[in-house]
């Protein structure tokens, strides 16, 4: 009979075996989740092992996001959540990219993949090498700009409305009616007992411990 392995243990030795694989610069446990970051030449070498290979078999692509670091040089992180269904484990892949080098596209290997790398290039910009269909998929087709970005402006730059005089969907740059408005409120675990607006309920509890402290 085979030993039990606790889960802690099998991720280590599913980290261990990850590590062994040409392209992977590190292999960790992070959060209890098994995590490797691959360099992004190596990227479909590596998705091909981890998806063939008897000691992974992850048969599935469960989600594929991008992550805005607009701080780094690479302010892209490409995330990829495996699952192998046989062998009842996860892993999630991360590769790192900029915003003018494409990624190697794994639609070949999960042609799933063509949604999320659609998303992916429609919200971020990120582009996928050999993805036979680079359109966007959730915003509009004269979309300006990719929505995810950090350094996207948060009222867009058109905004749509439908012309009954022209009787078609125009496009027109935004115009705010008011400003943003800024509100400072200062947060209860900040110091602060009473928010604006409780006044009164705050006045009746005092008066209330007030009135239980005569009697």
């Amino acid at each position: 009979m085979a030993e039990t392995q606790t889960k802690d243990e099998r991720l280590q030795a599913l980290i261990a075996r990850v590590r062994e694989l040409p392209g992977v610069s590190a292999a960790v446990i992070e959060k209890g989740e098994a995590v490797a970051y691959v360099a992004r030449d190596a990227l479909l070498a590596v998705m091909t092992r981890l998806r063939n290979e008897e000691p992974f078999r992850f048969e599935q692509l469960m989600d594929l996001c991008g992550v805005d670091w607009p701080q780094r040089e690479e302010r892209f992180d490409v995330v990829y959540n495996l699952l192998s269904v046989s062998r009842n484990q996860r892993l999630r892949v991360i590769v790192h990219t900029d915003e003018q080098t494409p990624v190697p596209s794994v639609h070949t290997l999960w042609p799933s993949a063509t949604w999320w790398e659609r998303e992916a290039w429609d919200l971020f910009g990120i582009l996928f090498a050999g993805q036979p269909d680079h359109r966007r998929i959730l915003t509009d087709y004269g979309f300006e700009g990719h929505p995810l970005r950090k350094d996207f402006p948060l009222t867009g730059y058109v905004e749509v409305r439908y012309d009954e005089e022209r009787k078609a969907v125009v496009y027109e740059p935004v115009r705010l009616t008011q400003d943003f408005r800024t509100f400072d409120f200062i947060s209860p675990w900040e110091g602060m007992l009473t928010l604006p607006g409780d006044e009164k309920v705050h006045a009746q509890r005092l008066a209330a411990k007030e009135k239980e402290g005569e009697t």
